[in-house]
């Protein structure tokens, strides 16, 4: 990371592996995601025989998936510097001003929840990407100056959660747009075990498959899940990780066989026993268990509708079948007042 907050491309230190969270560096080193990968490929390649920069790139769906690690792996691909940002920290025009402006040619600007910048910022951004010039306006008033300043070629990488929120104008001057769905459990497992060389301990296959069977399809819980047993064994066994050590430290985390932890149960149970199985509102439930509604759709309700545990109807969520048996509930003959059937 150089002086003015950007990162040169380039092979980190092994003392600095633990703190860029075990990504990987180029797209060879990344397990999972074949289409996006494919296209990527395509286009750094095609950008490299034209010597221009590559086309702006948007990547959406799920936290956890690998947006942020993907904007890396393209900045070393391409071997140019990246500059990281989020959309909450870029409050007024003139700062997205005083990063643009420090660019140079090829370099990347990364944008995380780029849903959340503000109007105002928005239409800086809007004549940079698609012209690549910078229009300020100096004084207040009928003595007010429009000053345009070229930029040169860059890239803007943008990540978000919620595709929706993002504006059309904006989402439309991204030229390539990726969505990154859940990771199947072979690629999680090859994810962890690299993690696992990476952090200099010893694992076996078996565990591996049991830590990427409970990973939910996400790698940052894989890697999450990875160094929780990591520290279990070597506070309690020999330090080496092997399938009843993961079984015995993931029981003790409370994380079940497919992967859902006490607030997942809980988001479960609340609207069986409480709700009647549904259907409720997000609100409500969110207020039930003392959780941020937001929360429990971004980061919990994706894999419980994955898993059909959950269904969205008009009226609420309500729980699946599936459901109660996993909870061990009998799931009732007839429906309960207000609530459909679901199988």
């Amino acid at each position: 990371m150089s002086e003015d907050g950007r990162f040169v491309s380039g092979r980190p230190r092994k003392s600095d592996r633990d703190n860029i969270a075990l990504r990987p560096e180029r797209l060879a080193d990344m397990f999972g995601q074949d289409r996006v990968r494919e296209n990527l490929s395509i286009i750094i390649e095609a950008a490299a025989a034209r010597n221009e920069p590559i086309d702006h790139v948007l990547f959406y769906g799920p936290p956890g998936l690998g947006k942020t690690s993907l904007a890396y792996v393209i900045a070393n691909e391409v071997k140019a510097n990246i500059r990281v940002t989020a959309g909450p920290a870029i409050e007024r025009a003139g700062d997205l001003a005083a990063i643009l402006t420090h660019l140079k040619k090829g370099d990347i600007l990364f944008i995380d929840e780029v849903h959340r910048l503000g109007k105002a910022v928005e239409e800086i951004l809007y004549p940079a990407m698609e012209d690549f010039v910078l229009d300020i306006v100096i004084g207040k008033g009928p003595a007010a100056k429009t000053l345009r300043l070229n930029l040169p070629r860059f890239t803007v990488i943008g990540a978000t959660t919620r595709l929706a929120l993002l504006a059309s104008p904006l989402r439309d001057r991204f030229g390539a747009r990726f969505r990154l769905d859940f990771y199947d459990p072979a690629a999680i497992e090859r994810i962890v075990t690299r993690a696992a060389l990476m952090l200099n301990v010893e694992i076996r296959s078996e565990a591996a498959a049991e830590i990427a069977r409970r990973a939910r399809g996400t790698p940052r819980v894989g890697l999450r899940l990875l160094r929780r047993v990591r520290d279990f064994a070597e506070a309690r066994a020999d330090g080496v990780i092997t399938a009843p050590v993961t079984q015995q430290a993931l029981e003790l985390m409370e994380i079940d066989h497919l992967g859902l932890d006490d607030v997942d149960r809980r988001i479960l149970s609340t609207i069986i026993e409480k709700f009647g199985g549904g259907p409720v509102g997000l609100d409500t439930i969110g207020a039930a268990i003392s959780e941020d509604s937001a929360t429990i759709m971004d980061v919990y309700e994706p894999y419980l509708i994955q898993l059909g545990f959950i269904d969205r109807t008009p009226r609420g969520r309500a729980c699946t079948e599936h459901a109660y048996h996993h909870l061990g509930i009998d799931f009732p003959e007839e429906p309960t007042a207000g609530q459909q059937r679901l199988i």
